[in-house]
């Protein structure tokens, strides 16, 4: 399989190399004018040249806006018929990959990945005089520009800020003086070896607490490698969970209706008519194109439709500072319902088998039973022989349940494993 739940990722070798050529060259044989950016990995000049090269072979002209977060590139392709961020994301700094975006900023459709597809195994090539054009392109000031319009603090706040030497450290730091926010910036350097993991994992960020509680900071705001991803911790120092940042996001932007994934807490759905989607945020963006006033997925990836379909960790950032010059973000976390989810997994050398009888449509997508207090979803991993499990209820006991019944669906469809 050419792509995965988030754009095309693997460990950087001479195949990946090759594939970013023909990448390149089946996206510039559909699309004339596209915009290419890198997070920060080494390897992310040399994949963006294999990609441009083969984009401009195609005949199609590319604006390259040098390391940009994705969200920065996806704005950008507005301008254009599409977009590429040369990024691995939240991945070890071994993997880099390609994320093809909309003009809107949205992820490109499973029909849109399968033309890729076919013309990956076809060979586009213009004749000389038909080569595409390339320039250079500033692509932070726009969206800098862009993301700062839409907020004004309420007072002056100081936070903590990380970038984990990602992408976001060309941007994020520049919006948050402009906007006259006080940023104590740690790891807002470009490094292609992160300073810390790049998945924004409360384990990954041991070092935050203590700085928020010892500088007397409203908060503190986290990147990814690509800064799609956002998220924070409150003004006492704690990590907030994704589950409840979803709540915030929604009641700050008065989103009614909400799309999230089938692994997100049913916390959500006490405030907003919820729609739910595979894990993933590129089906979150699509389910938003004709649904839904704000989305997004409990890993940190948060969409707000007026803005752009991509996941934007720069204008969350944003959202985030405007709520804590406003609300003691603190004790609306703590005002808020906190359901037990349980997570296990378990090895399964036929696990996406297993799913499909188990009635599973996509076995990676998996199956959620639900029930008035607690839902449980079973689904097979999409990079390790295993199924992993996630279940949740209003009490440990209802969660334990919910549980419990997904372990019977599994073993009735093993033959009671």
């Amino acid at each position: 399989m050419l792509f995965g739940s988030s754009g095309i990722r693997r460990v950087f070798d001479r195949g990946l190399l090759d594939l970013s050529l023909k990448v390149g060259s089946a996206c510039g044989s559909l699309n004339k004018s596209i915009v290419v950016g890198t997070d920060t990995r080494t390897t992310g000049v040399t994949l963006s040249s294999g990609f441009i090269s083969g984009a401009l072979a195609a005949g199609s002209s590319v604006a390259f806006g040098g390391i940009a977060p994705t969200p920065t590139v996806a704005f950008a392709a507005k301008n254009r018929d599409s977009g590429c961020c040369i990024t691995a994301s939240h991945n070890p700094e071994q993997y880099n990959g390609m994320k093809l975006v909309n003009p809107d900023g949205s992820a490109y459709t499973k029909e849109q990945q399968d033309e890729i597809g076919r013309l990956v195994l076809q060979s586009s090539l213009c004749e000389w005089t038909e080569q595409g054009d390339y320039v250079a392109a500033d692509i932070i000031t726009p969206h800098k520009e862009a993301v700062l319009q839409s907020f004004s603090p309420e007072r002056e706040i100081s936070v903590v800020l990380d970038c984990g030497g990602g992408a976001g450290s060309v941007i994020t730091p520049l919006v948050l003086s402009d906007a006259g926010i006080k940023a104590e910036c740690i790891n807002c350097h470009t490094s292609g070896m992160f300073p810390r993991p790049s998945e924004p994992l409360e384990t990954n960020l041991s070092h935050i607490p203590g700085l928020v509680r010892s500088g007397g900071f409203d908060g503190a705001l986290i990147h990814d490698g690509d800064a799609d991803r956002f998220m924070a911790f409150d003004n006492r120092g704690r990590y907030i969970s994704g589950d409840h940042l979803l709540v915030l996001f929604a009641e700050y932007t008065g989103a009614k209706r909400v799309v999230t994934t089938a692994d997100a807490s049913m916390l959500i759905e006490s405030i907003a008519e919820v729609r739910r989607t595979p894990v993933g945020d590129s089906f979150v963006s699509e389910e938003l194109r004709s649904w839904g006033d704000f989305g997004g997925e409990p890993s940190g990836s948060w969409i707000f439709p007026s803005h752009s379909l991509c996941p934007d960790g720069i204008y969350a950032a944003m959202v985030f500072c405007s709520i804590a010059s406003s609300t003691d973000v603190a004790e609306r976390i703590d005002s808020m319902p906190d359901y037990p989810i349980l997570r296990h997994s378990m090895e399964c050398p036929g696990a996406k088998e297993l799913l499909i009888s188990m009635g599973a449509e996509n076995p990676t997508d998996g199956i959620r039973i639900e029930d008035e207090d607690g839902w449980c979803l079973v689904r097979a991993s999409g990079t390790e022989p295993k199924v992993r499990i996630t279940a949740e209820g209003k009490t440990r006991d209802i969660a334990e349940r919910m549980k419990e019944l997904g372990l019977s669906a599994l073993r009735s469809a093993n033959g009671g494993m």
